[in-house]
Parts: structure tokens; sequence; C-alpha cells
């Protein structure tokens, strides 16, 4: 399992989650040039983020939107497919050792960075432990790393501490990047990354903070996946100016709101619908009931989950665009048992009992933070627990300080929208004792064991089955109020279409293709 440290593992994927949220709850865009010609002929893709990237200095890369920009200048390790699965990046082959603590990367030969100079295993050496040694979102990833070794110019040994399932897919995202040695230290490397991605960064079209513009490379190894010659990302934080830059012919691709496309679709949009990027739930933190002891009930927990009309939730909030749920995995992935959604039937009377049983006969009171993503669906979890006698105050948090707040175990529970992600990290950040959701590192002697095993297990087949003991146990013990999976809605212009499912998450352009 991944272990991340307090703060760099809170910092970086409650920031995305944020993220995320603001782009599901809300209709948005991408932005482009009006353009025809190379909207048709798909020369061109233009995106649009709600948020400035944070930075290009490789230990201090964000998840989320940013991951469009950033992703599309460094090549990473290894890369995630549209189904999910993990491919040969600038790793060409990957092997563990029999005790799942030491992986040995073998790299592909004749790859460079812009600037001209050989990519090799002295650079991703270099690379992993200056994100490892570098106070910063990504460097708690790499918690489990014990040692980096060139040990010649094409392969890479990595020696663990302990095993972690989650390392493979840590490598196909900020942590796996390579930089550029000569410069990637340097105060320079924030503004004028300098990778061996795709595209590289054109300085003189962009405009930090407003619009980014990148240019294909020619030659580059795995051309045929990013078919567009040139990629532009601006930033707009307005969901309805993005909106209506999608109708009046700027752009050429995006998000829509699920109920405007139908009108899309009639003016000659291709779309699709993803049933499932995120994930709202409640946060049953306080297992031990350190802060609210009803909590420390396992059946108090099981009473909040059974006051949820999930079915009616995804209707009325999402309008549709979603599907209910009462576990936290995607339910593209391996982890992810849907036999499990009908444990907890919607039942006030029944969750009434319960808390009665529990000693809780006229309910409790508890207070939990407002955040700039939960204030849509407050009324309706706040009627839902009034229902069974659970009295909510929710206290206004600043954005700024919606991540302190939840790490800080002033709330026992707490609303979330989670991007979904692989089964390996997801059960890291759930349930392993410091898991950035596992704010109180609530334990369990079972499930150490079960997460112990998924992580030395190497057999994709037996540790999906491992994983899904390990949702089971989540689900039975109510750790967490899963409530729906938000799903989204792309609109894209002739000649581009969006090439995700849902099985892979992150922000990256190899999700759009062409139909020219």
């Amino acid at each position: 399992m991944r272990i991340r440290h307090p703060h760099p593992r809170s910092h970086s994927r409650a920031l995305a989650a944020v993220g995320v949220a603001a782009v599901l709850l809300a209709s948005s865009a991408c932005d482009s040039e009006s353009t025809g010609a190379s909207s048709s002929s798909g020369k061109t893709l233009a995106l649009s983020i709600f948020g400035t990237p944070n930075s290009f200095d490789p230990t201090q890369l964000l998840e989320g939107q940013q991951m469009y920009v950033w992703d599309s200048v460094y090549d990473t390790l290894l890369i995630q497919d549209n189904s999910g699965k993990l491919q040969p990046g600038a790793a060409q082959s990957w092997q563990y050792s029999s005790d799942a603590r030491t992986l040995t990367l073998k790299l592909r030969t004749g790859m460079k960075f812009s600037s001209g100079t050989p990519v090799d295993a002295a650079a991703v050496k270099a690379t992993l432990e200056w994100i490892r040694s570098t106070p910063g979102p990504n460097q708690g990833v790499l918690a489990s790393v014990a040692s980096v070794e060139a040990t010649d110019a094409d392969t890479v040994v990595i020696r663990l501490k302990r095993p972690d399932g989650s390392l493979l897919t840590s490598l196909s995202t900020a942590a796996g990047v390579i930089g550029d040695p000569e410069t990637m230290t340097s105060k320079s490397a924030a503004l004028n990354p300098v990778g061996s991605g795709p595209y590289t960064l054109d300085r003189a079209a962009t405009v930090n903070g407003s619009v980014y513009v990148l240019k294909r490379r020619d030659g580059y190894w795995n051309k045929e996946a990013y078919p567009f010659a040139e990629i532009k990302i601006r930033v707009i934080s307005d969901q309805t100016a993005s909106a209506n830059a999608l109708k009046a012919g700027e752009t050429n691709a995006g998000t829509v709101d699920v109920t405007q496309v139908g009108s899309f679709r009639s003016a000659g949009f291709e779309t699709k619908h993803v049933q499932a990027t995120a994930v709202a739930t409640l946060v049953l933190a306080d297992r031990a009931g350190s802060v609210l002891k009803p909590l420390g009930d396992v059946r108090v927990r099981k009473a909040i989950n059974m006051a949820f009309d999930r079915a009616k939730m995804v209707k009325q909030l999402l309008r549709g665009s979603g599907q209910a749920t009462e576990q936290i995995f995607n339910p593209k992935g391996p982890g992810h048992d849907s036999a499990l959604d009908g444990t907890y039937a919607y039942d006030p009377a029944a969750a009434k009992k319960l808390l009665g049983e529990a000693g809780y006969p006229n309910g409790f009171s508890v207070t939990m933070p407002s955040l700039v993503f939960t204030k849509p669906f407050e009324p309706t979890f706040t009627q839902a627990l009034a229902d069974i006698g659970i009295k909510v105050k929710w206290q206004p948090v600043p954005p700024q300080q919606s991540v302190s707040a939840l790490a800080s175990r002033k709330y026992p529970m707490f609303l979330i929208v989670d991007g979904l992600n692989t089964t390996p990290v997801e059960a890291r950040n759930f349930y392993s004792p410091t898991g950035y959701r596992n704010v109180f590192n609530s334990t369990d002697p079972e499930l150490t064991k079960l997460l112990d095993r998924a992580n030395r297990e190497l057999d994709p087949a037996k540790a999906a089955d491992v994983y899904q003991e390990i949702d089971k146990f989540g689900v039975e013990n109510a750790w967490y109020g899963p409530v729906f999976y938000i799903g989204s809605d792309w609109a894209t212009k002739k000649g581009i279409t969006y090439l995700g499912d849902g099985s892979s998450t992150l922000a990256t352009v190899r999700q759009f293709g062409t139909t020219d």
C-alpha cells in the first residue's frame, strides 16, 4: 500500500478532488479559437481548465485538470490507457522480484529531452530522488521507496521498504515523470519545462495563467497516441463562459450539462456519456468515537448508510447523470463488486431502530464542514440524516482551508467528492492507516492482513480477489457512506471524438482522437 506522509498526501489529492467537483457539479466546456478547419481536420485540440497550473517543477505537479498540460510535456515511466490498464511508457518493460520489494525498469533507447539531451537511467534516478527529497504533493507518493539505482544507461532498479501495490500506478502519474537533470532543479523549471513528452510548451504563444500552447514533437516514439499537432489549453474559471464558447462554435470539445446533451447532439456534436468519474461519499472518519462517540459503534455507521435514498438523489441532484453506489471503488476497476450495492436498502425506520439499539434513540448532533463542492448537496444530506434523528450543522470553511480542515480531525464525519482512480490507489487512499481519506488513521487486524496480501500479490487476478475482500470489509463495516457516482457528458465537434469510458480518469489528451 502506498503510504503518504500526513501533509503531502492530503494536500495534492484533496485539491484534485476540489477540481473534480468543480468540473462535475456544473457544466463546463473546452475553449478554442473559432477555426473550423482546425476543428474539422482534428489538427488542433483546445481544452479549458478552471485554474492555473501549479508549476511545471516535477516535485510540484498536481493531478486533476492541470495534468492536461504537464502530461503533454513530460513522459512518465508507465502510462494508463483509456481502459485503465498500465502500458509501457518511457519504461518499455518492468518486473518485480518474487518478494515484491525490488522493481526493475528497462527504458526505451533513443529517447531525448526537448533540449536534445538523451533520456537515460541517470535522468530517471535524478528525478525520482528529486521528488523523494523535496517537500511537495508527490513526496509521500514515493514513501515506500528505499533506494533508486541506475545500474546501466537503460536500467533502473527501485528497492522498496515494503511491498507497495500502488507503486506502478503512481509511476504513470506525477511521481513517474522524467525531468531533465540539467534544468529541473532551477527556478526556471516552474515555467519553462524541459521534458521528453509528445509536446513542447510554445513559450512565445503561452501566457502563464491564461493560455498554454503546446506543439507536437516530430519523431516522438508514441506519436500515434497524439494525433493533434497543436494543443491549446486556456484557463477559464467561469463554467457559463466555457459552455457559451462551445455553443458559439469557438470550442471543439468539452463537458456539458446533462440537460444540454440533446441540443448539442441536434447541433451536430458527437456526445458521449461516462457513467462514473467521481464518487460522493460521507466519510465516517471517527471510527473509534474519539471525537463523536456514536461513530465508534458500527450500528450507527450502518444506520447512516440506510438513511439515503440513493436512486432518488441521483435523479434529483444529478438529473440522472450518475449512478447510485454503496462502495467507493471505481465500478470499472477489479476491486468493485456490484453485489455489495444491495447491502443497505433505504429504510429510515430500520435506521432509527439501529440507532436506538446503539443507545441513541433520540439521535445525536454533528458539525460538518461546508465546502465549495458540498453546498449543492447539503440540504438533501441534512434532511436525510434528520429523518433518522441526526442533526447536522454545516460550518463554513474558506476554499483555501478545505484541505487542512478535512485533515485536522476536527470533523468526525464529512462529505467529499473524489475523482475515481485505480483500485490499488483507492485501497491505499481510503483504507491504509495513513491514507489521505483515513484521517483518523483507523486500523483493523483483518483489514491490515488484507492490505498486506494485496500489496504482496503480483498476480493481477489474485490481487483483484483480495481487493474485493477489502471492498467487502469496508462496506460491511460501514467505514464510509458512499452515495452516488457522478457522471459526465462530453460533446465534441466533427472530427474529434472522446475516447474515455471512466476506466481511467486521468486528465490526459490521449483521451481524445480524430475521426477524419
